[in-house]
C-alpha cells in the first residue's frame, strides 16, 4: 500500500497588525484558517498559494517568503497534510469576487483575536505557524524552488 501526504499551501498575510483569515465551514464546523488549499496538478507551490488566497479571500497577493513546511495528521480523518506556509503581501481586493464553496467570509484578525478564538481554529497549526512568523521565522522563496 502506498502512503502519501496531501500537499497543501497556506499564506500568512499581515497588514496593520492584523492577519488575513478565512472563516469557513469544514467538517461540519465553522472555523478560522489562513487562506489555504491543495496543490493542483501542473502548478508550483507558489502558484498554488497565490491562487488559493485569491479564490478564498478575493485578495491578490505577492509572495515575499516562507515560514516553514509542516506535517499535520488530522485526528478527524487520519489524513496527513504536508503544508508549506508562505508569507504574502496584500495588493488588491476584489470585493465582488465569488469566494470558494464553504468560505463564509475573509476577515482580518489581530493575534489576540486569534488566540481568543483558539477553539475555533481549523487546526493547531493555524496559530502555531503565526507564532513562528511572529518569532521571526522566515526563509526566502527560493527554498521551495
Amino acid at each position: 500500500m502506498t502512503w502519501a501526504p496531501h500537499v497543501t499551501v497556506a499564506t500568512i498575510v499581515e497588514r496593520d497588525n492584523r492577519y488575513l483569515m478565512v472563516y469557513e465551514e469544514a467538517d461540519g464546523k465553522e472555523v478560522y484558517n489562513q487562506p489555504a488549499g491543495h496543490l493542483d496538478p501542473d502548478e508550483t507551490l507558489c502558484e498554488a498559494a497565490i491562487r488559493e488566497a485569491l479564490e478564498e479571500t478575493g485578495w491578490t497577493i505577492k509572495l515575499t517568503g516562507v515560514v516553514g513546511v509542516n506535517l499535520y495528521t488530522a485526528p478527524s480523518n487520519g489524513v496527513t497534510y504536508m503544508r508549506t506556509t508562505f508569507i504574502g503581501e496584500a495588493l488588491t481586493h476584489d470585493a465582488t469576487r465569488k469566494l470558494d464553496t464553504g468560505i463564509i467570509e475573509a476577515v482580518w484578525l489581530t493575534y489576540e483575536e486569534l488566540v481568543a478564538r483558539k477553539d475555533q481554529l481549523r487546526s493547531p497549526m493555524t496559530l502555531q505557524i503565526i507564532e513562528d512568523y511572529r518569532a521571526g521565522r522566515r526563509f526566502p522563496l527560493e527554498v521551495v524552488g
